[in-house]
C-alpha cells in the first residue's frame, strides 16, 4: 500500500506540473512498479488519471482559464471512439500493446526535448477573438478540436492514458492560448475523456482492486500538490526532466517485456 500511495502521488504530481505527463506515467507505475498486467493497469490508470485532472480543471475553472466549450467538445469527440480503443486493448496481445505504448513515450520524450518551432498566431486554425476572448468556432478550427479529441480518446481506451501527451503539444501546435490556459484546458478534457473511457473499461467486466483505490487516491493528493508548485517552476525544466522520466520509464518496460 505505501509504494501504492508514493507511484499514485508521483503520477497525479506529474500530472499536475505539466498536464500531460500522468497519464503516460500511470500505466508503467502499476506495470512495473505494481506488478499490474497491461489490461489490468488500463482501468485504473484511467480512474486515477481522471479523478486528479478533475481536480486540476476545478481549479482551472475557478481562475477562469479553461476554455469549457472547446474542452466539452473534444470530449465528445473523443467519446465517440474510445469503446474502440477499449476493443482493440482486447484484442490485440500484451507485448504488442506494450511495444506500441513505448514507442509513443520514446517519440514524447524526444518531442519534447526538442524546441517547437514558432507559428505565427495568424496561421492558427484554433484562434482567440480579441474582442470577447473567446475561441473563433472557423469550420477549419472545429475540425481541428474534433480531430484532437478523436486521437485522445482512441489513445484513452487502448492504453488506458488521458492523452495529455497529445492534447497540450497539440493545443500549443493549433491554437494562440497561454500555456496556463492550455495546461487547464488539456485537463479538463483529459478529466471527461479518462472518466467516461474508466467507464467504459468497468463495463466490460474490468474490476479495480484495493491496492488501485489507494493508487487512485494518491493520484489526487498528487494533483493538489502539483498544481500548487507549478508556477514556481520554469517549464523548460519540468519538460526536460520529465522526457528523460518518460524515456526511462519506456525503455525499463521494453526490458521487463522482452528480457525477463
Amino acid at each position: 500500500m505505501l509504494l501504492a500511495i508514493i507511484l499514485g502521488v508521483l503520477t497525479g504530481l506529474s500530472l499536475g506540473l505539466t498536464g500531460a505527463g500522468g497519464g503516460i506515467l500511470a500505466v508503467p507505475a502499476l506495470v512495473l512498479g505494481m506488478g499490474y498486467s497491461m489490461t489490468a493497469a488500463t482501468p485504473v490508470a484511467l480512474l486515477a488519471v481522471g479523478a486528479a485532472a478533475l481536480l486540476g480543471a476545478l481549479d482551472g475553472l475557478y481562475k477562469h482559464i479553461v476554455r469549457y466549450r472547446a474542452a466539452m467538445f473534444m470530449a465528445v469527440t473523443g467519446a465517440l471512439v474510445t469503446s474502440l480503443g477499449v476493443r482493440i486493448s482486447h484484442a490485440l496481445p500484451e507485448k504488442v500493446l506494450v511495444t506500441l505504448f513505448v514507442a509513443i513515450m520514446l517519440w514524447i520524450a524526444t518531442k519534447m526535448l526538442r524546441r517547437p518551432a514558432a507559428v505565427p498566431h495568424t496561421h492558427t486554425p484554433c484562434c482567440l477573438n480579441p474582442e470577447t476572448g473567446r475561441l473563433r468556432w472557423t469550420p477549419v478550427g472545429t475540425v481541428t478540436l474534433a480531430a484532437i479529441g478523436a486521437v485522445a480518446g482512441l489513445f484513452s481506451g487502448m492504453l488506458g492514458v488521458g492523452g495529455g501527451f497529445l492534447i497540450v503539444p497539440a493545443l500549443k501546435r493549433f491554437s494562440d492560448l497561454s500555456m496556463h490556459s492550455i495546461v487547464a484546458t488539456s485537463l479538463m478534457l483529459i478529466a471527461l475523456i479518462s472518466l467516461s473511457a474508466s467507464a467504459m473499461s468497468l463495463a466490460h467486466g474490468a474490476v479495480i482492486p484495493v491496492s488501485g483505490w489507494v493508487f487512485v487516491a494518491a493520484a489526487m493528493g498528487g494533483m493538489v500538490i502539483g498544481r500548487q508548485l507549478a508556477p514556481h517552476i520554469p517549464s523548460t525544466r519540468l519538460q526536460q526532466g520529465f522526457s528523460i522520466l518518460t524515456a526511462v520509464v519506456a525503455l525499463s518496460m521494453l526490458a521487463r517485456t522482452y528480457l525477463f
